[in-house]
């Protein structure tokens, strides 16, 4: 490679690109060659993976909408029918006339609620201990306390019957609503993000002669509203849905939550399957609305909890 023969003949610093890259020609020096981008055909097949995965995940729902909407009996006939042949609500009002539908909603508002709000203020405590306390054992007791993520509901559903059966709430809503009053994964959540917050706020709060309470209260709390958001939707979406667990512990039908209720039209001798899809249009609405009004603040709650 040959150099230039003074100082005089390098390109000044503040030069054109052109002028540099004629420098570099008449000194010798190849610019290295830019490989293609390849974009075009990964963003490609992105396109496509998504579009499949969302047409998957999206079809039992549509198919939901098309039996909840479809007469009755139409679900027998041949072939498959991706739109009803008439739109009727026919089956919503044979639903609601035959079935306390209302009084089975009000049950999952109501269990909903208790175990939602119950289980925030143990997360948001506990994970403010964990996380900004100094305690002995403190990194112990969490570690066995994540544990408990690892042993499934089914394998606690009997210590859990001779629980409530021996403070005598069984067949009540506190059946149902104690034993989901905190969760492992909502206190996980809850450590996580306060672990973000920053010390200097904390110190200075301490330094102005703040104990732990004030600091959670004034402190800590303003700045965990994503948490709470991600608490709350998770949490009342969990409620909401349980089913195995409220089977056991509900044995009224008129305290039965809409899960129940939806295998209780199930087991009828004669199961009316366009009921069954009417009433799991009733049970699904609200929580796709409630994610849909709450979407920003859960996305924003897992960034700054650092779980992907």
């Amino acid at each position: 490679m040959t150099t230039p023969q003074s100082l005089a003949d390098l390109p000044a610093a503040g030069a054109p690109r052109s002028t540099v890259r004629g420098a570099d020609r008449a000194a010798g020096v190849r610019a290295p060659r830019r490989r293609p981008r390849r974009r075009g055909g990964f963003v490609a097949l992105r396109t496509v993976v998504a579009v499949v995965a969302s047409v998957v995940v999206a079809f039992p729902l549509v198919w939901m909408l098309v039996v909840a909407f479809s007469p009755r009996g139409e679900v027998f006939g041949r072939g498959l029918r991706l739109l009803p042949s008439a739109l009727t609500l026919e089956n919503f009002e044979r639903v609601l006339e035959r079935y306390p539908v209302g009084a089975w909603f009000g049950n999952s508002i109501v269990i909903g609620v208790f175990v939602t709000v119950l289980t925030v203020v143990v997360s948001l405590l506990a994970g403010y201990a964990f996380a900004q306390l100094r305690f002995v054992g403190r990194t112990a007791v969490f570690l066995v306390f994540l544990a408990t993520l690892m042993i499934p509901v089914q394998a606690i559903m009997v210590a859990q019957f001779r629980l409530v059966n021996g403070l005598e709430i069984y067949g009540t809503y506190w059946a149902v609503i104690l034993p989901s009053a905190a969760t492992a994964f909502g206190v996980f959540l809850a450590r996580q993000f306060m672990l973000g917050i920053p010390q200097e706020l904390i110190e200075a709060a301490r330094l102005d002669g703040a104990g732990p309470i004030r600091v959670f209260t004034l402190i800590v709390l303003p700045l965990s509203g994503p948490l709470v958001a991600v608490l709350v939707l998770l949490t009342l979406l969990g409620s909401w849905n349980d089913f195995a667990w409220p089977l056991i512990a509900l044995k009224d039908p008129d305290l039965y939550t809409l899960p129940v209720g939806l295998l209780y039209l199930k087991g009828q001798t004669n199961p009316d399957y366009n009921g069954i899809m009417a009433l799991a249009v009733i049970s699904v609405l609200p929580m796709v609305a409630l994610f849909l009004a709450f979407q920003r603040f859960f996305v924003q709650g897992f960034v700054r909890s650092g779980v992907r």
